[in-house]
Protein backbone atom coordinates (compact mmCIF):
# COMPACT_ATOMS: atom_id res chain seq x y z
CA UNK A 1 0.00 0.00 0.00
CA UNK A 2 1.24 3.47 -0.72
CA UNK A 3 1.22 6.07 2.10
CA UNK A 4 2.42 9.32 3.15
CA UNK A 5 5.99 9.78 2.77
CA UNK A 6 7.96 9.47 6.08
CA UNK A 7 10.94 8.15 8.24
CA UNK A 8 11.59 4.88 7.40
CA UNK A 9 11.58 3.93 10.90
CA UNK A 10 8.29 5.17 11.68
CA UNK A 11 5.05 3.15 10.16
CA UNK A 12 3.10 3.90 7.13
CA UNK A 13 1.26 7.63 7.72
CA UNK A 14 -2.26 7.60 5.95
CA UNK A 15 -4.57 10.58 5.06
CA UNK A 16 -7.63 9.42 6.27
CA UNK A 17 -11.20 10.67 5.43
CA UNK A 18 -13.66 9.66 8.39
CA UNK A 19 -17.83 9.86 7.38
CA UNK A 20 -20.20 10.71 9.55
CA UNK A 21 -17.51 11.53 12.03
CA UNK A 22 -18.88 12.65 15.47
CA UNK A 23 -16.83 13.75 18.04
CA UNK A 24 -13.61 12.00 16.98
CA UNK A 25 -13.65 8.54 18.63
CA UNK A 26 -11.77 7.20 15.47
CA UNK A 27 -9.93 10.51 14.76
CA UNK A 28 -8.10 10.79 18.08
CA UNK A 29 -6.71 6.93 18.15
CA UNK A 30 -5.67 7.74 14.64
CA UNK A 31 -4.02 10.35 15.37
CA UNK A 32 -1.88 8.87 18.26
CA UNK A 33 -0.95 6.14 15.68
CA UNK A 34 0.62 9.13 13.30
CA UNK A 35 -1.98 9.47 10.54
CA UNK A 36 -3.81 12.34 9.11
CA UNK A 37 -7.79 12.17 9.66
CA UNK A 38 -10.30 15.08 7.91
CA UNK A 39 -13.89 14.13 9.22
CA UNK A 40 -17.00 15.34 8.03
CA UNK A 41 -19.70 15.76 10.70
CA UNK A 42 -23.39 17.63 10.73
CA UNK A 43 -24.04 17.62 13.89
CA UNK A 44 -23.20 21.23 15.59
CA UNK A 45 -22.19 20.23 19.09
CA UNK A 46 -20.09 17.04 17.74
CA UNK A 47 -18.30 20.16 15.63
CA UNK A 48 -17.67 22.15 18.38
CA UNK A 49 -15.87 19.15 20.35
CA UNK A 50 -13.77 18.66 17.22
CA UNK A 51 -12.45 22.21 17.40
CA UNK A 52 -11.61 22.04 20.73
CA UNK A 53 -9.69 18.91 20.29
CA UNK A 54 -8.30 20.04 17.24
CA UNK A 55 -9.52 17.60 14.54
CA UNK A 56 -9.78 19.12 11.09
CA UNK A 57 -13.25 18.81 9.62
CA UNK A 58 -15.67 19.94 7.50
CA UNK A 59 -19.09 20.79 8.98
CA UNK A 60 -22.51 19.66 6.66
CA UNK A 61 -23.87 16.92 5.42
CA UNK A 62 -22.07 13.84 3.94
CA UNK A 63 -24.50 14.19 1.03
CA UNK A 64 -23.15 17.51 0.09
CA UNK A 65 -19.86 16.39 -0.75
CA UNK A 66 -18.31 13.70 -3.07
CA UNK A 67 -15.61 11.23 -3.13
CA UNK A 68 -14.44 13.16 -6.21
CA UNK A 69 -13.93 16.73 -4.18
CA UNK A 70 -11.01 13.84 -1.38
CA UNK A 71 -8.85 12.91 -4.32
CA UNK A 72 -5.56 12.78 -1.73
CA UNK A 73 -7.69 11.24 1.05
CA UNK A 74 -6.24 7.18 1.09
CA UNK A 75 -8.64 5.34 3.56
CA UNK A 76 -12.12 5.82 4.02
CA UNK A 77 -13.90 5.52 7.38
CA UNK A 78 -17.20 6.15 8.69
CA UNK A 79 -20.01 4.77 10.54
CA UNK A 80 -23.66 5.86 9.19
CA UNK A 81 -26.41 6.91 11.19
CA UNK A 82 -28.19 3.65 11.45
CA UNK A 83 -30.83 3.19 14.28
CA UNK A 84 -33.32 2.19 12.27
CA UNK A 85 -31.92 -1.19 12.03
CA UNK A 86 -31.63 -1.87 15.58
CA UNK A 87 -34.92 -3.21 15.66
CA UNK A 88 -34.56 -5.16 12.55
CA UNK A 89 -36.42 -8.07 12.22
CA UNK A 90 -39.41 -6.34 13.48
CA UNK A 91 -41.37 -4.11 11.56
CA UNK A 92 -39.92 -0.83 10.28
CA UNK A 93 -36.23 -1.74 10.93
CA UNK A 94 -36.61 -5.21 9.28
CA UNK A 95 -38.38 -2.87 6.17
CA UNK A 96 -35.59 -0.67 6.76
CA UNK A 97 -32.74 -3.16 6.55
CA UNK A 98 -34.13 -5.27 3.26
CA UNK A 99 -34.82 -1.39 1.24
CA UNK A 100 -31.14 -0.55 2.04
CA UNK A 101 -29.82 -4.24 0.64
CA UNK A 102 -32.06 -4.05 -2.42
CA UNK A 103 -30.42 -0.67 -3.15
CA UNK A 104 -26.58 -1.87 -2.05
CA UNK A 105 -27.71 -4.90 -4.68
CA UNK A 106 -28.50 -2.74 -7.59
CA UNK A 107 -25.57 -0.90 -6.96
CA UNK A 108 -23.31 -3.99 -6.95
CA UNK A 109 -24.97 -5.43 -10.55
CA UNK A 110 -24.47 -2.45 -12.12
CA UNK A 111 -20.71 -2.69 -11.11
CA UNK A 112 -20.47 -6.26 -11.97
CA UNK A 113 -21.82 -5.45 -15.26
CA UNK A 114 -19.02 -3.22 -16.27
CA UNK A 115 -16.50 -4.91 -14.71
CA UNK A 116 -15.13 -6.45 -17.76
CA UNK A 117 -15.67 -2.92 -19.75
CA UNK A 118 -12.87 -1.76 -21.31
CA UNK A 119 -14.57 1.64 -22.06
CA UNK A 120 -13.77 3.42 -18.95
CA UNK A 121 -16.31 6.49 -19.50
CA UNK A 122 -19.37 4.50 -20.32
CA UNK A 123 -18.63 1.74 -17.54
CA UNK A 124 -18.91 5.01 -15.06
CA UNK A 125 -21.95 6.31 -16.86
CA UNK A 126 -23.81 3.10 -16.38
CA UNK A 127 -23.13 2.95 -12.75
CA UNK A 128 -23.14 6.57 -12.27
CA UNK A 129 -27.01 6.52 -13.78
CA UNK A 130 -28.00 3.61 -11.62
CA UNK A 131 -27.13 5.66 -8.10
CA UNK A 132 -28.63 8.61 -10.07
CA UNK A 133 -31.99 6.63 -9.95
CA UNK A 134 -31.38 5.52 -6.03
CA UNK A 135 -30.73 8.61 -5.26
CA UNK A 136 -33.81 10.26 -6.82
CA UNK A 137 -35.82 7.59 -5.51
CA UNK A 138 -34.68 8.60 -1.86
CA UNK A 139 -35.31 11.94 -2.19
CA UNK A 140 -38.59 11.50 -3.01
CA UNK A 141 -39.68 9.69 -0.46
CA UNK A 142 -37.64 11.91 2.18
CA UNK A 143 -39.65 14.53 0.45
CA UNK A 144 -42.98 12.60 0.89
CA UNK A 145 -42.03 11.78 4.76
CA UNK A 146 -42.19 15.09 5.42
CA UNK A 147 -45.52 15.85 4.80
CA UNK A 148 -46.46 12.99 6.22
CA UNK A 149 -44.57 13.83 9.29
CA UNK A 150 -46.17 16.92 9.19
CA UNK A 151 -49.88 15.40 8.83
CA UNK A 152 -49.11 13.14 11.57
CA UNK A 153 -47.79 16.03 14.06
CA UNK A 154 -51.40 17.75 13.49
CA UNK A 155 -53.47 14.42 14.29
CA UNK A 156 -51.45 13.97 17.78
CA UNK A 157 -51.71 17.63 18.10
CA UNK A 158 -55.52 17.28 17.84
CA UNK A 159 -55.83 13.93 19.86
CA UNK A 160 -54.40 15.80 22.74
CA UNK A 161 -56.86 18.62 22.68
CA UNK A 162 -59.59 16.46 22.19
CA UNK A 163 -58.12 14.18 25.33
CA UNK A 164 -58.21 17.33 27.32
CA UNK A 165 -62.00 18.11 26.60
CA UNK A 166 -62.93 15.04 27.35
CA UNK A 167 -60.65 15.11 30.84
CA UNK A 168 -62.90 18.77 31.51
CA UNK A 169 -66.09 17.17 30.73
CA UNK A 170 -65.56 14.46 32.51
CA UNK A 171 -64.58 16.12 35.59
CA UNK A 172 -67.50 18.34 35.32
CA UNK A 173 -70.12 15.50 34.88
CA UNK A 174 -68.86 14.99 38.50
CA UNK A 175 -65.75 12.49 37.56
CA UNK A 176 -63.14 12.38 39.95
CA UNK A 177 -59.52 13.38 38.26
CA UNK A 178 -58.85 9.41 39.04
CA UNK A 179 -61.75 8.23 37.06
CA UNK A 180 -61.06 10.60 34.04
CA UNK A 181 -57.45 9.33 33.99
CA UNK A 182 -58.38 5.47 34.02
CA UNK A 183 -61.12 6.37 31.35
CA UNK A 184 -58.76 8.25 29.15
CA UNK A 185 -56.58 5.46 29.60
CA UNK A 186 -58.88 2.77 28.13
CA UNK A 187 -60.15 4.68 25.52
CA UNK A 188 -59.00 1.60 23.19
CA UNK A 189 -62.20 0.00 24.70
CA UNK A 190 -65.37 0.49 22.88
CA UNK A 191 -67.62 -0.95 25.76
CA UNK A 192 -69.68 1.39 27.08
CA UNK A 193 -69.99 4.61 24.52
CA UNK A 194 -73.73 4.20 24.24
CA UNK A 195 -74.20 4.91 28.01
CA UNK A 196 -71.62 8.01 27.80
CA UNK A 197 -73.23 11.53 27.73
CA UNK A 198 -73.29 12.76 24.23
CA UNK A 199 -70.60 15.51 24.19
CA UNK A 200 -68.26 12.70 25.33
CA UNK A 201 -69.49 10.16 23.26
CA UNK A 202 -69.17 12.84 20.34
CA UNK A 203 -65.60 13.15 21.23
CA UNK A 204 -64.63 9.70 22.15
CA UNK A 205 -65.78 8.79 18.28
CA UNK A 206 -63.88 11.64 16.98
CA UNK A 207 -60.75 10.70 18.87
CA UNK A 208 -60.70 7.13 17.43
CA UNK A 209 -61.16 8.50 13.88
CA UNK A 210 -57.99 10.25 14.62
CA UNK A 211 -56.17 7.01 15.77
CA UNK A 212 -57.03 5.09 12.86
CA UNK A 213 -55.75 7.98 10.85
CA UNK A 214 -53.03 8.54 12.99
CA UNK A 215 -52.14 4.45 12.69
CA UNK A 216 -52.00 4.80 8.68
CA UNK A 217 -49.97 7.44 9.32
CA UNK A 218 -47.24 5.48 10.66
CA UNK A 219 -48.10 2.38 8.64
CA UNK A 220 -46.95 5.12 5.62
CA UNK A 221 -43.62 6.23 7.50
CA UNK A 222 -42.65 2.60 7.87
CA UNK A 223 -43.19 2.10 3.73
CA UNK A 224 -41.24 5.14 2.89
CA UNK A 225 -38.58 4.84 5.22
CA UNK A 226 -36.68 7.90 6.61
CA UNK A 227 -33.44 9.56 5.68
CA UNK A 228 -30.74 7.49 7.31
CA UNK A 229 -31.41 4.48 4.87
CA UNK A 230 -29.83 6.81 1.91
CA UNK A 231 -26.94 7.84 4.84
CA UNK A 232 -26.09 4.28 5.04
CA UNK A 233 -25.43 4.35 1.27
CA UNK A 234 -23.06 6.82 1.44
CA UNK A 235 -19.80 5.21 1.97
CA UNK A 236 -20.33 2.68 -0.99
CA UNK A 237 -21.36 4.70 -3.11
CA UNK A 238 -18.05 6.96 -2.24
CA UNK A 239 -16.04 3.76 -2.58
CA UNK A 240 -17.33 3.44 -6.02
CA UNK A 241 -16.91 6.04 -7.45
CA UNK A 242 -13.27 5.92 -6.44
CA UNK A 243 -12.92 2.74 -8.15
CA UNK A 244 -14.83 3.35 -11.34
CA UNK A 245 -14.56 7.51 -12.13
CA UNK A 246 -12.24 7.94 -14.67
CA UNK A 247 -8.80 9.55 -13.32
CA UNK A 248 -9.56 8.14 -9.70
CA UNK A 249 -7.63 6.34 -7.88
CA UNK A 250 -9.40 3.63 -5.53
CA UNK A 251 -9.11 4.37 -1.79
CA UNK A 252 -6.47 1.95 -0.55
CA UNK A 253 -8.58 1.03 2.93
CA UNK A 254 -11.70 1.31 4.11
CA UNK A 255 -12.94 0.78 7.80
CA UNK A 256 -16.85 1.05 8.48
CA UNK A 257 -18.52 0.24 12.23
CA UNK A 258 -21.80 0.25 13.26
CA UNK A 259 -24.28 -1.95 15.73
CA UNK A 260 -25.04 -5.75 15.05
CA UNK A 261 -28.21 -5.21 13.34
CA UNK A 262 -26.32 -3.39 10.86
CA UNK A 263 -24.29 -6.50 9.96
CA UNK A 264 -26.23 -7.76 7.02
CA UNK A 265 -25.18 -4.44 5.32
CA UNK A 266 -21.87 -4.72 5.62
CA UNK A 267 -21.61 -8.31 4.18
CA UNK A 268 -23.51 -7.00 1.46
CA UNK A 269 -21.05 -4.25 0.90
CA UNK A 270 -18.15 -6.91 1.12
CA UNK A 271 -19.49 -8.67 -1.60
CA UNK A 272 -19.21 -5.42 -3.61
CA UNK A 273 -15.73 -4.47 -2.19
CA UNK A 274 -14.72 -8.16 -3.60
CA UNK A 275 -15.82 -7.06 -6.89
CA UNK A 276 -13.68 -3.72 -7.21
CA UNK A 277 -10.38 -5.89 -6.07
CA UNK A 278 -10.37 -5.46 -2.43
CA UNK A 279 -9.49 -7.87 0.53
CA UNK A 280 -12.38 -7.65 2.82
CA UNK A 281 -13.58 -9.01 6.34
CA UNK A 282 -16.23 -8.20 8.25
CA UNK A 283 -16.22 -9.13 12.15
CA UNK A 284 -18.16 -8.57 15.30
CA UNK A 285 -16.28 -7.06 18.19
CA UNK A 286 -16.84 -6.99 21.70
CA UNK A 287 -15.35 -3.77 23.00
CA UNK A 288 -14.19 -5.09 26.48
CA UNK A 289 -11.84 -7.90 24.27
CA UNK A 290 -9.86 -4.62 23.11
CA UNK A 291 -9.22 -3.33 26.26
CA UNK A 292 -12.47 -0.91 26.51
CA UNK A 293 -13.85 -0.75 30.07
CA UNK A 294 -17.15 -1.44 28.92
CA UNK A 295 -19.64 -4.13 27.15
CA UNK A 296 -20.48 -2.84 23.84
CA UNK A 297 -20.55 -4.75 20.30
CA UNK A 298 -19.93 -3.26 17.38
CA UNK A 299 -20.25 -4.69 13.51
CA UNK A 300 -17.28 -3.98 11.40
CA UNK A 301 -16.18 -3.85 8.13
CA UNK A 302 -12.65 -3.99 6.96
CA UNK A 303 -11.53 -3.81 3.30
CA UNK A 304 -7.99 -3.11 1.81
CA UNK A 305 -6.57 -3.68 -1.89
CA UNK A 306 -3.64 -5.55 -1.66
CA UNK A 307 -2.06 -6.32 -5.00
CA UNK A 308 -3.48 -9.15 -6.97
CA UNK A 309 -4.21 -11.34 -3.42
CA UNK A 310 -7.90 -11.10 -3.03
CA UNK A 311 -8.08 -13.96 -0.15
CA UNK A 312 -10.07 -12.27 2.97
CA UNK A 313 -8.73 -9.90 5.64
CA UNK A 314 -8.03 -11.59 8.70
CA UNK A 315 -9.91 -10.93 11.94
CA UNK A 316 -8.77 -8.20 14.05
CA UNK A 317 -7.42 -10.42 17.39
CA UNK A 318 -8.48 -9.46 20.43
CA UNK A 319 -6.26 -8.84 23.74
CA UNK A 320 -8.56 -9.17 26.51
CA UNK A 321 -11.48 -11.88 27.68
CA UNK A 322 -14.82 -11.31 27.12
CA UNK A 323 -16.78 -10.47 30.22
CA UNK A 324 -19.06 -12.93 31.55
CA UNK A 325 -21.77 -11.49 34.39
CA UNK A 326 -20.82 -13.36 37.54
CA UNK A 327 -17.88 -15.29 36.53
CA UNK A 328 -14.37 -14.32 38.04
CA UNK A 329 -11.36 -14.48 35.96
CA UNK A 330 -7.82 -14.40 36.60
CA UNK A 331 -5.77 -11.43 35.74
CA UNK A 332 -4.12 -13.58 32.07
CA UNK A 333 -6.00 -16.63 30.63
CA UNK A 334 -4.15 -18.59 28.19
CA UNK A 335 -6.03 -18.11 24.43
CA UNK A 336 -6.65 -22.33 25.17
CA UNK A 337 -9.02 -21.42 27.35
CA UNK A 338 -10.92 -18.77 25.31
CA UNK A 339 -10.51 -20.06 21.65
CA UNK A 340 -7.67 -21.58 20.95
CA UNK A 341 -5.74 -18.66 18.69
CA UNK A 342 -2.17 -19.42 18.41
CA UNK A 343 -0.20 -18.83 21.72
CA UNK A 344 -1.13 -15.38 22.66
CA UNK A 345 -2.31 -14.93 26.18
CA UNK A 346 -5.24 -12.63 26.97
CA UNK A 347 -5.40 -10.20 29.60
CA UNK A 348 -8.83 -9.82 31.99
CA UNK A 349 -11.28 -7.28 31.23
CA UNK A 350 -10.75 -3.94 32.44
CA UNK A 351 -13.59 -2.31 35.18
CA UNK A 352 -14.68 0.71 35.56
CA UNK A 353 -12.62 0.97 38.90
CA UNK A 354 -9.25 0.71 36.67
CA UNK A 355 -9.64 2.59 33.86
CA UNK A 356 -11.05 5.61 35.91
CA UNK A 357 -8.21 5.40 38.32
CA UNK A 358 -5.56 5.18 35.47
CA UNK A 359 -7.37 8.12 33.77
CA UNK A 360 -7.01 9.63 37.03
CA UNK A 361 -3.26 10.34 37.01
CA UNK A 362 -4.49 12.74 33.30
CA UNK A 363 -7.09 15.14 34.25
CA UNK A 364 -8.36 16.26 38.11
CA UNK A 365 -11.65 15.82 36.46
CA UNK A 366 -11.46 12.50 37.18
CA UNK A 367 -12.42 11.75 40.36
CA UNK A 368 -11.82 9.32 43.05
CA UNK A 369 -13.99 7.18 44.37
CA UNK A 370 -15.06 4.90 47.32
CA UNK A 371 -16.18 1.50 45.90
CA UNK A 372 -19.63 1.87 44.03
CA UNK A 373 -22.60 0.44 42.19
CA UNK A 374 -24.24 2.11 38.52
CA UNK A 375 -27.43 2.14 38.43
CA UNK A 376 -28.81 2.53 35.04
CA UNK A 377 -31.48 4.78 33.92
CA UNK A 378 -32.63 2.17 31.67
CA UNK A 379 -35.21 -0.80 33.08
CA UNK A 380 -34.04 -4.86 32.79
CA UNK A 381 -35.80 -7.87 31.33
CA UNK A 382 -38.60 -5.21 29.94
CA UNK A 383 -39.45 -4.53 33.30
CA UNK A 384 -38.79 -0.17 33.64
CA UNK A 385 -38.53 -0.20 36.96
CA UNK A 386 -36.06 -3.03 37.62
CA UNK A 387 -32.47 -1.32 36.87
CA UNK A 388 -29.61 -2.64 35.67
CA UNK A 389 -26.73 -2.41 38.05
CA UNK A 390 -23.09 -2.73 37.56
CA UNK A 391 -20.70 -2.81 40.18
CA UNK A 392 -16.97 -0.63 40.20
CA UNK A 393 -14.91 -3.84 39.24
CA UNK A 394 -16.45 -4.84 36.02
CA UNK A 395 -17.11 -3.30 32.71
CA UNK A 396 -19.52 -0.86 32.48
CA UNK A 397 -22.50 -1.45 30.65
CA UNK A 398 -23.01 0.24 27.21
CA UNK A 399 -22.57 3.81 27.34
CA UNK A 400 -25.55 5.62 25.75
CA UNK A 401 -26.70 9.30 25.61
CA UNK A 402 -28.19 8.52 28.79
CA UNK A 403 -25.09 7.69 30.96
CA UNK A 404 -25.51 11.08 32.65
CA UNK A 405 -28.71 9.90 34.18
CA UNK A 406 -27.10 7.15 35.78
CA UNK A 407 -26.78 7.04 39.59
CA UNK A 408 -23.67 5.93 41.54
CA UNK A 409 -24.63 4.07 44.52
CA UNK A 410 -22.92 2.03 47.56
CA UNK A 411 -22.74 -1.24 46.67
CA UNK A 412 -25.41 -3.19 48.43
CA UNK A 413 -27.54 -0.39 48.88
CA UNK A 414 -29.61 2.44 47.06
CA UNK A 415 -27.86 5.11 48.65
CA UNK A 416 -26.32 7.69 46.30
CA UNK A 417 -22.24 9.06 46.98
CA UNK A 418 -22.16 12.14 48.24
CA UNK A 419 -19.43 14.84 47.30
CA UNK A 420 -21.36 15.02 44.11
CA UNK A 421 -19.93 11.56 42.87
CA UNK A 422 -23.35 10.48 42.32
CA UNK A 423 -22.97 10.76 38.36
CA UNK A 424 -20.27 10.64 36.06
CA UNK A 425 -19.34 14.20 34.42
CA UNK A 426 -18.28 14.21 31.27
CA UNK A 427 -14.95 13.46 31.49
CA UNK A 428 -15.54 9.87 33.43
CA UNK A 429 -18.23 9.12 31.01
CA UNK A 430 -16.03 9.99 28.10
CA UNK A 431 -13.16 7.20 29.86
CA UNK A 432 -15.81 4.34 29.62
CA UNK A 433 -15.53 4.59 25.94
CA UNK A 434 -11.62 4.97 26.38
CA UNK A 435 -11.42 9.13 25.34
CA UNK A 436 -8.47 10.82 27.36
CA UNK A 437 -9.26 12.38 30.38
CA UNK A 438 -8.11 15.81 29.06
CA UNK A 439 -10.66 15.43 26.26
CA UNK A 440 -12.49 18.87 25.78
CA UNK A 441 -15.92 18.16 25.56
CA UNK A 442 -18.13 21.13 24.36
CA UNK A 443 -21.23 21.84 22.62
CA UNK A 444 -25.12 20.77 23.33
CA UNK A 445 -26.27 17.47 24.49
CA UNK A 446 -22.33 16.09 25.45
CA UNK A 447 -23.64 12.72 26.68
CA UNK A 448 -25.28 12.11 23.21
CA UNK A 449 -21.74 12.86 21.67
CA UNK A 450 -20.07 10.47 24.11
CA UNK A 451 -22.38 7.75 23.84
CA UNK A 452 -22.81 7.84 20.24
CA UNK A 453 -18.79 7.63 20.12
CA UNK A 454 -16.54 4.89 18.21
CA UNK A 455 -14.30 3.90 21.36
CA UNK A 456 -10.89 5.66 20.53
CA UNK A 457 -9.73 1.74 21.89
CA UNK A 458 -11.63 -0.10 19.84
CA UNK A 459 -10.65 2.28 16.65
CA UNK A 460 -6.93 1.87 17.95
CA UNK A 461 -7.08 -1.97 17.59
CA UNK A 462 -8.71 -1.76 13.91
CA UNK A 463 -6.62 1.28 12.59
CA UNK A 464 -3.47 -0.73 13.28
CA UNK A 465 -4.77 -4.24 11.94
CA UNK A 466 -5.83 -2.87 8.70
CA UNK A 467 -3.44 -0.18 7.76
CA UNK A 468 -0.72 -1.79 9.63
CA UNK A 469 -0.69 -5.70 7.82
CA UNK A 470 3.38 -6.42 7.93
CA UNK A 471 4.04 -5.74 12.00
CA UNK A 472 4.86 -9.24 13.05
CA UNK A 473 3.35 -9.82 16.39
CA UNK A 474 5.68 -8.57 18.70
CA UNK A 475 6.07 -5.36 16.86
CA UNK A 476 2.22 -5.23 16.80
CA UNK A 477 2.23 -5.86 20.56
CA UNK A 478 5.01 -2.77 21.38
CA UNK A 479 3.36 -0.73 19.33
CA UNK A 480 -0.57 -0.87 20.94
CA UNK A 481 1.12 -0.97 23.92
CA UNK A 482 2.95 1.93 23.23
CA UNK A 483 -0.29 4.28 21.25
CA UNK A 484 -2.71 3.12 24.65
CA UNK A 485 -0.08 5.09 26.62
CA UNK A 486 -0.25 8.02 24.11
CA UNK A 487 -3.90 7.98 24.06
CA UNK A 488 -4.43 8.17 27.42
CA UNK A 489 -2.03 10.78 27.97
CA UNK A 490 -2.99 12.59 24.75
CA UNK A 491 -4.25 16.26 25.17
CA UNK A 492 -5.20 18.89 22.36
CA UNK A 493 -2.27 20.55 20.81
CA UNK A 494 -4.56 23.16 19.30
CA UNK A 495 -8.11 24.42 18.34
CA UNK A 496 -9.15 24.02 14.45
CA UNK A 497 -12.35 25.54 13.46
CA UNK A 498 -14.33 23.78 11.12
CA UNK A 499 -14.85 24.26 7.23
CA UNK A 500 -17.27 24.50 5.01
CA UNK A 501 -18.10 23.33 1.87
CA UNK A 502 -16.88 26.33 0.30
CA UNK A 503 -13.53 26.08 2.43
CA UNK A 504 -12.32 23.22 0.01
CA UNK A 505 -9.71 25.21 -1.80
CA UNK A 506 -6.08 24.48 -0.31
CA UNK A 507 -7.11 21.51 1.88
CA UNK A 508 -4.29 18.58 1.43
CA UNK A 509 -7.10 16.31 0.64
CA UNK A 510 -8.43 18.09 -2.01
CA UNK A 511 -5.96 18.83 -4.65
CA UNK A 512 -7.03 22.14 -5.35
Amino acid sequence: MSHIETDSSSPARFRILDLFAGPGGLDVAADVLGHEVTGIEWDAGACATRAKAGMDTFKGDVREYRAAFFPHAQVLTGGPPCQTFTVAGHGAGRRALDQVLQYVDRLHRAVRDTTDRSDASGTWTHVFRTWRKIHEELRLKEVEARAVKAEKRAVEQSRTQLRKAMRQRLEKLGNSPEEAKAFLRDLGEPQGIDRLDDEVARLVKEFGELTGRLDKLKDKLEELGDERTGLVLQPLWWIIERSRRPGSVPFQAVILEQVPAVMPVWEAYSEVLDTLGYRTTTQLLHTEAFGVPQTRRRAVLMARRDGGDRSPLPPVKQTHELYHRGRVLADTLPVEAAGGEDDQRRDKWISMEQALESAGRYSEDVRARPPFTVVSNYGTGGKPDDRGRRDHNVPSATVTGKVSRNRLVHPGTDENLDGGLARFNHAEAGVLQTFPAAYPWDGNDISQQIGNAVPPRLALHVLRHVLEPDLGKKEAAARLEQCIEKLMAWKPRRTAKPREQGDLEGHPLTGR
